[in-house]
């Protein structure tokens, strides 16, 4: 079956720009994409078990064709393997290929297979090239761009970790076919998140076509080139989050919260789930604290719950901590800077902002009005 052209976005990083590619069967084109920017190159896959089942002989072939020879490293699935042990796995498979510098190390999964072969490519032999193959919508869209990379630590989440950039991402859209439902809605809400930062035409494009992106073609293509567009603009202004690029944590602040207090279980919330609580409780909270219209929190819960994520905290199975502890949660996940907090509020749809000095007590007051008990 023949593929339209994928669409280019530049990642614009002075020398070390690089593109992304995103469309239909570049799995299959992976071999010449990455010979024609590093030729004569040898690489290692990192990969999970469930991906390696649905695409890795896809790859393989697609890498053969380019001429590129490939090691295979497969890791467990799961948040889990976010860790210093499977880094050291990674580590280990990347040096007993015998690859060098020069060489790269392909990520074929999801976020996390991403920032774990992101991570060890930046560490191994001081810097190797990386090249970025997302198999979910939430890779595609967000975690497989700008060059941060990293695992968990006991203490927290994303705690060690480089920032380095790939020199190349593929996004193939194909493959997105293979996710469950619940998986795809949850990267969804990351490609809401960029229409709700700053791109109010794109949220109001999503409103009237989210049902072709679910159904794939080119609408699925166009939001996702969109939102690797919006993302791509931050990246440059900000690549090493001292400003800007915090505004792409919109809904995070809430939602990480309420991740920590479902203990990260999966049945329970998914990391897209959270973020899509935490975009609508923004909303919500900014219209209390009279900067937005209580009109645009309706939208976009209307949005969120028209396309099946959940929108509030009633939405998530079992019972939650009370108020006062999802304070504390949210206390833990940013830097308290004297006592305020920093959250990404609202002045309307696509008018995201930083406010830093966010008083406890308004969260608090506004968390026991928002808790379903």
């Amino acid at each position: 079956m023949s593929h339209a052209e994928p669409v280019k976005v530049e990642v614009g990083l002075g020398d070390r720009a690089y593109d992304i590619l995103i469309g239909s069967g570049l799995l299959a084109r992976s071999g010449e994409e990455i010979a024609r920017r590093l030729p004569g190159t040898r690489a290692a896959i990192v990969t999970d078990e469930n991906v390696a089942a649905a695409h890795l002989d896809t790859l393989k072939a697609g890498l053969q064709k380019g001429g590129i020879q490939s090691a295979v490293i497969t890791l467990p699935a799961g948040e889990k393997t976010k860790s210093f042990a499977h880094l050291e796995e990674v580590v280990d498979g990347v040096l007993a290929a015998k690859l060098e510098r020069r060489d790269v190390v392909i990520a074929l999964g999801g976020g996390v297979i991403g920032d774990l072969a992101g991570f060890a490519s930046g560490i191994v032999r001081r810097g190797m090239n990386f090249v970025q193959i997302p198999t979910s919508l939430l890779a595609q869209v967000d975690s497989s761009v700008g060059g941060k990379t990293g695992i968990n630590s006991a203490r927290g989440k994303n705690l060690v970790g480089v920032f380095h950039q790939p020199r190349l991402v593929l996004a193939d859209t194909q493959v997105l076919d293979t996710l469950p439902i619940r998986e795809f809605r949850a990267g969804y809400a990351e490609l809401a998140k960029y229409g709700l930062i700053d791109r109010p035409a794109f949220f109001a494009w999503l409103e009237q076509n989210w049902g072709q992106v679910f159904a794939g073609g080119a609408a699925r293509v166009e939001a996702i080139a969109e939102a690797c567009r919006a993302k791509a603009d931050v990246v440059a202004r900000d690549e090493f989050e001292t400003g800007d690029r915090a505004l792409l944590n919109l809904g995070h602040t809430f939602g990480h919260a309420l991740e920590a207090a479902t203990q990260y279980d999966g049945a329970r919330l998914v990391h897209g789930e959270g973020v899509a609580i935490g975009m609508a409780l923004a909303h919500r909270f900014s219209a209390r604290l009279n900067l937005a219209s209580p009109d645009d929190a309706d939208r976009v819960e209307a949005h969120l719950r028209a396309v099946g994520l959940p929108w509030r905290m009633a939405d998530i199975p079992g019972d939650l901590p009370d108020a006062e502890a999802l304070l504390g949660f949210i206390t833990q996940d940013k830097k308290v800077s004297r006592g305020a907090l920093t959250f990404i509020l609202t002045r309307g749809i696509g008018q995201s902002f930083i406010a830093k000095d966010v008083p406890p007590s308004e969260v608090l007051a506004f968390l026991k009005v928002s808790h379903p008990r």
